[in-house]
């Protein structure tokens, strides 16, 4: 019974209740394009009740690669009887509009698990289009068709529009484009659901680093000013912005931990500030990360 307030927990599109009148359309038909597994039950059945959810949990795992279709034969005997249904539970799989393979009684959930896994690859590979549209946009990242890798990241969020990565991509595509504006419109209109995804904080920290890029000073200049007072931090900062805008992100993180183990504290840790973003905005596993994190820890617990 449902109390005040709550709402009915909705049954996954890939297991339904079937019939005799159904069972052409949900098994037969549906078995052409995708595996479907039939289980035969009765409320009577003690070890229906066992391995009723057990075979749902299996199939819910395989994420729509195969559908489950429960049957009551004490309601539905007609298919149960064509199928010499003689005794519970009974599980069919059916695949091309046949059955392929079965079995009768309670299982292990591992033998029910490996039972699922079989039928799943009778099937068809799932359909991994949106990822390899993903990987084809960053090959155009690469090899610097920014314009192209845009489109294609787009094309991603109108089939998908909670992909937090193809949003991402498109910021970062908008950021080589030099077209910083229209990338912080993007990183606005990404939905509160993906806000705090991995993808959407390196696009912010990628978008800060490219604005501090576009205000940075002459390399030489800067360095030249960190010789002459290497207690002048402002200007090392400055210095590891201009090295950040030049793609030499091992040279700004150096500078910024110079910095912090001269003065941590200095401008309110402004160096340690400034080296976590640059850590958002890499790959985590990026050697600049790791090494700049390692050497950085090494500082703080000194």
């Amino acid at each position: 019974m449902l109390g005040l307030g709550d709402t009915p927990k909705a049954t996954p599109t890939h297991i339904v209740d079937g019939t005799d009148a159904s069972f052409m359309q949900d098994v037969v038909e549906t078995s052409k394009t995708v595996p479907v597994i039939v289980d035969f039950w009765a409320p009577w059945c003690g070890p229906c009740k066992t391995l009723g959810p057990a075979i749902e949990a299996a199939v819910t795992r395989a994420e729509g690669r195969v559908k489950l279709v429960k049957i009551d034969v004490d309601a539905n005997p007609a298919v149960a009887a064509q199928l010499q249904v003689q005794s519970l539970p009974m599980v069919y799989a059916f695949f091309n509009g046949q059955p392929v393979d079965g079995f009768q009684g309670a299982i292990p959930p591992s033998e029910i698990n490996a039972f699922v896994d079989k039928i799943v690859a009778l099937g068809p590979e799932p359909d991994n289009g949106l990822d390899d549209a993903i990987e084809a946009a960053e090959g155009m990242m690469t090899d610097g068709d920014y314009a192209d890798a845009a489109e294609t990241f787009a094309a991603i969020l109108s089939e998908d529009g909670l992909h937090a990565v193809a949003y991402g991509g498109l910021v970062r595509a908008h950021i080589a484009l030099g077209d910083l504006d229209q990338a912080e419109a993007v990183l606005n209109g990404a939905p509160a659901e993906i806000s705090a995804d991995a993808a959407i904080d390196a696009a912010h920290a990628q978008l800060t680093l490219a604005r501090k890029a576009a205000n940075a000073g002459p390399v030489d200049d800067l360095r030249a000013a960190v010789d002459a007072d290497p207690d002048n931090h402002q200007a090392r900062i400055e210095l590891a912005n201009a090295l950040m805008a030049n793609d030499d992100a091992a040279g700004a993180v150096d500078q910024l931990l110079e910095s912090f183990r001269r003065d941590r504290e200095w401008n309110d840790g402004a160096a340690r500030t400034e080296l976590f973003t640059i850590f958002d905005a890499l790959a985590p596993t990026d050697p600049v990360v790791l090494n700049g994190r390692r050497k950085l820890s090494s500082m703080i617990f000194a």
